[in-house]
């Protein structure tokens, strides 16, 4: 009874949707405490999915299970670094065809809050910015350096062409030959920007460079409490994010802004995990009463996330606070769904909640597409590394070590993912010391034995002492993801960053060869001869290949690496992300439609250790769980 009188006044938006309202003029405002869609009163419930994150193939079906979960509206970043994987280079096709994204919004019913940065945190590498930036050795990632806006201003004459005629204003639209609006509402400046602060006037250029380009809808800003009022800009309504809610954190918004509507742009419904931890969870419950909570209070609401998915490839970013921890692929971030989409307990609750708010039937919610375990496959086939380095790769000389973005590769932007292997010649062995200049982890080699490892932990090693001559030490250096949050941005740079030390000699004269594990570089290995059958037991590095043949239409499965040390995972050439024996993540997400009926490749690379199978099952394991404090 007091949840029914709570929502007495209940808000019933049927008729306010995207295709529903074409022809208006006025889009989301804000008046005294509220928001105004075309006028009435409007309450945004909104949930985070980020395109790049599912495949194209299933974005409608999270769109239908957000709106049969009583939402009305999406919210998505932008990702700069795979818009303009080079500098000047454009990418908005295939699962980054942002305009395919907005339209389907639309054709769904949902309004858009649309969060292009430049900068997104989000656990994703460098938070979206892109590794070439970092080419610069003054550059001040997210400040008014001039290197700095002049990449974002090239960037957003590109991605603002894209975005604008989806805005839901058509006043703009009309003038620019657009008969109708869009389902975009709000457009985010920057992202947490309260907690990083670094330059008083970055945030009124980022909010000019939007309205310069044709962005006519409310401005809003997204900070944590403590961030809040470093954040703000003039013009903007600012918003909050949390996950406990603190007596008076809604109402210390009217300390920074009077008479404006209350959002939580980021209600946090899980966590993500790093290597080496639990995997997170939030108790379902809990939520579900805070987010009533919220609520009751009048204030709108996005749950951040609503679906998160997959850090595919090496995408994945990194916390940087007592030490560096890099996050694991999944980012299923015990959401709303699952990282492959299905229901959780949280959606049903949700639903009832949102039922109630709303006051009318919901859309009965998609039928779960089924998972399927393909079995044991087995992996019969392996290529050393050191027989692929002649075969396909052309090593760079230099006499100093070289950083990841600074090798003159990629029509010279660097090299933004992956390994680098660094190989110079030595006289015997003696104490290697890195000087903390290993970013992030590198196993070393002299000739092909392994001899161990350097990382942020370990920074000195014992080299063996040989028979006389010359030996190649190599240092077989990985990428393991950017720092994503924190005031550590401009410090991102990868590979070997400075000198290492032989007996206190700098080494010098290497051949630094790059394993960004592109897909032109994964069609030639398929090629490249020097394919063996994979001996009782081998040591890495390697490349290991198999095939798992599929009779019916191809299913979502899971791909479990029980045996496998560390390393990476290729499905018909998709990089499906990082494993490793550590967890807490046991089991790499494989879409259904990365997969096709009969034969498919699919190629490992193990650092160490690896098995001689791996299991598809139908069941994601993403290890010991821990409930967030």
């Amino acid at each position: 009874l007091l949840t029914h009188l709570l929502f007495s006044c209940r808000f019933n938006w049927s008729e306010l949707t995207p295709l529903g309202l074409w022809g208006r003029t006025h889009g989301l405002q804000t008046e005294n405490s509220e928001f105004l869609l075309e006028g009435m009163p409007f309450r945004i419930l909104g949930g985070s999915m980020h395109y790049f994150r599912v495949p194209r193939e299933y974005w409608e079906d999270r769109m239908l299970k957000m709106r049969a979960c009583g939402l009305n509206t999406l919210t998505t970043y932008v990702p700069w670094n795979l818009h303009e994987k080079e500098r000047g280079k454009f990418d908005f096709s295939k699962n980054l065809d942002l305009r395919a994204f907005l339209s389907l919004a639309a054709k769904n019913g949902l309004w858009v809050i649309l969060r292009p940065g430049p900068y997104i945190c989000s656990e994703w590498d460098l938070g979206g910015l892109p590794s070439w930036l970092l080419q610069d050795p003054e550059m001040q990632l997210r400040t008014t350096y001039k290197g700095f806006t002049e990449a974002v201003d090239a960037y957003f004459d590109r991605l603002m062409r894209v975005v604008v005629p989806f805005q839901a204003s058509t006043i703009l639209s009309l003038s620019l030959g657009y008969k109708k609006g869009g389902p975009i509402i709000a457009v985010q400046v920057e992202n947490e920007y309260g907690s990083y602060a670094k330059d008083p006037n970055y945030m009124n250029y980022v909010k000019m460079a939007l309205l310069n380009r044709g962005i006519v809808e409310l401005l809003m800003t997204s900070d944590n409490k403590n961030g809040l009022s470093f954040g703000l800009v003039e013009g903007a309504l600012a918003t909050v994010n949390f996950q406990k809610l603190e007596p008076g954190l809604l109402k210390y918004l009217d300390t920074v802004q009077k008479d404006q509507p209350k959002m939580v742009m980021e209600y946090w419904t899980g966590w993500f995990d790093n290597w080496g931890g639990p995997h997170y969870v939030f108790d379902a419950d809990e939520m579900v009463n805070t987010v009533e909570s919220i609520l009751k209070t009048g204030a709108s609401i996005n749950l951040y996330m609503f679906h998160g998915g997959t850090n595919f490839g090496f995408m994945s970013g990194a916390l940087e606070a007592d030490e560096y921890k890099s996050d694991v692929t999944s980012y299923d971030y015990d959401a709303v769904l699952t990282e492959a989409g299905d229901y959780t307990s949280k959606f049903f609750k949700l639903r009832q909640l949102f039922s109630m708010v709303i006051g009318q039937p919901l859309p009965l919610p998609p039928m779960i597409e089924s998972k399927a375990s393909y079995g044991a496959i087995l992996l019969h086939q392996y290529i050393s590394l050191w027989d692929v380095l002649p075969a396909l790769l052309q090593p760079i000389k230099s006499e100093f070590p070289v950083n990841m973005e600074n090798l003159q590769l990629n029509d010279s932007i660097g090299q933004p993912y992956g390994y680098v292997l660094y190989e110079t010649v030595i006289f015997g062995g003696g104490h290697l010391h890195s000087r903390d200049h290993v970013r992030d982890r590198a196993q070393v080699f002299v000739n092909t034995v392994y001899v161990g490892e350097l990382d942020y932990n370990s920074v000195e090693l014992s080299i063996p002492e040989g028979q006389q001559g010359f030996r190649q030490l190599r240092l077989l250096v990985e990428n393991r993801g950017r720092v994503n949050y924190g005031l550590a941005l401009n410090e991102q740079r990868k590979g070997l960053i400075g000198d290492i030390f032989l007996n206190k000699t700098p080494l010098r004269n290497f051949k630094i060869y790059s394993l960004e594990m592109k897909p032109a570089f994964m069609k030639s290995l398929q090629h490249v001869s020097g394919w063996s059958s994979v001996p009782d037991y081998f040591v890495g590095p390697a490349f290991f290949r198999g095939r798992l043949w599929i009779e019916q239409q191809p299913q979502d499965t899971f791909l479990k690496l029980q045996g496998w040390e560390k390393g990476v995972v290729f499905v018909n050439g998709q990089n499906l992300g990082r494993y490793w024996k550590i967890g807490p993540q046991e089991t790499l997400y494989l879409p259904g439609p990365w997969l096709r009926r009969g034969g498919n490749e699919i190629v490992i690379f193990e650092e160490r250790t690896a098995g001689r199978i791996i299991q598809s099952v139908d069941i994601p394991y993403l290890g010991r769980t821990q409930y967030v404090d």
